[in-house]
């Protein structure tokens, strides 16, 4: 009788179990159609009007800068003592196509990114609302999300963008009009310049081509590749399938695959035209017509072995890949891909004159979504930077050492002349958490919500390699002086007021100038390069309207501590002033 009984209980037990599982294959399969229809109808609702407004405030600001971009380049080539009549020759030839280049790639990548931003964010957002715990909260989130923050998010695009142009473009042009006294002008032959253009020229006319044909052969397999991998990662609960919650979006993935393909094949159209333009440097750098003919070959060869390598097919390459250079580059003077992990397990060096390849995601089991959680994010870190800005100024505030008027100021004025606002407190706020790092211990840095950045942890962005590697140089050589604490507070108000020492006799903040010329010269040297830190950061997208941000809440919080102390005629110009400004 005890026999039958557990033999009853162990049944019911597994077909209980198995109709839990039917019910939460069920549920799954009912969200994932339920996201699907629900985020299509959105994506046709907001999807038009967001990517109309990104498109014409995009392409409106692509034309109506235009005709000063091209005032600004021809001026800054002509007025440069970085190279020589040669090369500025060159330069001038070559701008026509290359301001034809920015017309046409500008506005065909403005339309494309405006139509993936305008449909699919509505269309994710709904997917990821199911990932709520309430029913009703999924139903509540399902409906807002991705609507009015979409079209928000395409007018916040346009504003970037036009930062970028606006701002960030005169500046480069401007470091490159400054004089640099201690190194020699880069200078090109007039007998080299015919060469550098011929070659330009042809390698426009091989590689796109070749590049375009390249990259149509492979993407059907690339398509049924992708989905075998993904399909894999379904049935076996891997990477993106690994949590119940993430189902129907990673299902999203496996229908769109084909849309990342057809960008991958753009991608790759786009990047030929790049790398057949560079024949023209290999040229100059080579001082060899025959040698960047010789690169013109190479790079179709590169760019076969490199998707070969992608996407599992044979090693090596069976197109003729001779050399080009006389001697290897340094990686910085290379247009080159850095080293990547294979998907063979190994390790792919980046080879002299790596060609770009197609956008081709990584085809190798995925991580787990709990993995990729516990990585820190790109917008914490620029939250966590402006976040840190707005604290320093308020203590600055606090201590009169800066004022509401040079805020306003600063506000006020295009280009910022103010350096103390413009530059001096953001780098005053990296210098402190740097200085924080260094206090506790870290071995990379103390983020001020606690969160520890280092090289495993990092975001592998693009933009944070150009300035997390010089932060954390600098943070060695800070380590390395052993600074006695007045020193430190010298370092800081040699890095708040941009070595203006007029201005910086102000604060007293128990500075102490070292008697040893060379220890002065060598914090004011770490000083400078946090400073050139941070304005290389400030030509960065979206850095220019979050930093404006941080100003106005200073603004804001400097009139609120002005009316507590009864300046209420003060306070009250000064905030008309903000709102004048657009706070």
């Amino acid at each position: 009788m005890g026999t039958v009984k557990a033999w009853v209980a162990d049944n019911y037990a597994e077909a209980m179990a198995s109709m839990q599982n039917s019910l939460r294959v069920a549920y799954v399969v009912f969200s994932f159609c339920a996201a699907f229809f629900l985020g299509g109808i959105k994506a046709m609702v907001v999807g038009p009007v967001a990517a109309a407004l990104m498109i014409l405030g995009n392409v409106g600001v692509i034309l109506v800068l235009f005709p000063a971009h091209v005032w600004w380049t021809i001026y800054s080539l002509i007025k440069t003592d970085r190279i020589n009549a040669g090369l500025k020759l060159a330069g001038l030839i070559a701008l026509p196509v290359l301001l034809g280049l920015w017309l046409g790639l500008g506005i065909f990548g403005s339309a494309l990114v405006a139509l993936g931003y305008g449909f699919f964010t509505p269309w994710i957002s709904t997917f990821e609302a199911f990932r709520q715990e309430s029913d009703a909260k999924k139903f509540v989130h399902g409906i807002v999300d991705g609507t009015w923050g979409t079209i928000k998010g395409s007018c916040t695009v346009v504003r970037d963008f036009a930062d970028i142009c606006f701002h960030s473009y005169p500046v480069y042009l401007k470091e490159f009009r400054q004089c640099s006294h201690n190194r020699q002008p880069h200078s090109i032959r007039l007998l080299d310049v015919p060469s550098c253009i011929a070659v330009g020229l042809l390698g426009l006319a091989v590689d796109i081509p070749l590049y375009t044909v390249i990259a149509l052969v492979k993407s059907p397999y690339m398509l049924f590749k992708g989905w075998q991998r993904l399909l894999h990662d379904l049935i076996s609960r891997e990477g993106p399938f690994l949590e119940t919650v993430c189902v129907p979006i990673a299902g999203l993935a496996i229908l769109f695959w084909p849309l990342v393909v057809v960008g991958s094949v753009l991608m790759a159209v786009v990047s030929s035209i790049f790398v057949g333009l560079y024949g023209a440097v290999i040229v100059y750098q080579e001082k060899s017509f025959r040698r960047g003919i010789s690169y013109v070959v190479t790079m179709v060869a590169e760019f076969d072995e490199y998707t070969n390598d992608w996407l599992y097919l044979r090693e090596g390459t069976v197109l003729p890949k001779p050399s080009y250079r006389k001697r290897k580059l340094p990686d910085s003077a290379e247009f080159s891909l850095r080293a990547t992990v294979s998907v063979k397990g190994g390790e792919h060096p980046a080879a002299s004159g790596e060609a770009p390849a197609m956008l081709v995601p990584a085809l190798v089991p995925a991580r787990s979504v709990r993995e990729a959680i516990q990585e820190v994010k790109m917008v914490q870190i620029w939250e966590n930077i402006m976040k840190s800005c707005e604290l320093r100024g308020r203590d600055l505030l606090n201590l009169n050492v800066i004022t509401t008027v040079d805020l306003t100021e600063w506000l006020r004025t295009k280009d910022g002349n103010n350096d103390t606002i413009d530059l001096g407190l953001p780098s005053y706020a990296l210098l402190c958490t740097v200085l924080q790092s260094i206090k506790a211990g870290s071995g990379g840095l103390l983020l001020g919500n606690g969160v520890e950045v280092d090289q495993q942890n990092r975001p592998q962005d693009l933009l944070l390699d150009w300035f997390f590697h010089p932060v954390l140089v600098l943070k060695d050589q800070i380590q390395v002086l052993k600074m006695r604490e007045e020193e430190v507070r010298f370092l800081e108000k040699s890095t708040l007021f941009v070595g203006n020492f007029a201005s910086a006799n102000a604060w007293d903040n128990g500075a102490e100038i070292p008697k040893d010329p060379v220890r002065t010269a060598q914090i004011q040297a770490i000083s400078r390069r946090m400073v050139g830190i941070v304005r290389s950061m400030s030509k960065f997208p979206t850095y220019r309207r979050r930093y404006r941000h941080v100003v106005k809440l200073l603004v804001a919080y400097s009139v609120e501590r002005e009316g507590s102390f009864g300046s209420s005629d003060s306070a009250q110009s000064i905030s008309f002033e903000i709102t004048r400004l657009d706070v």
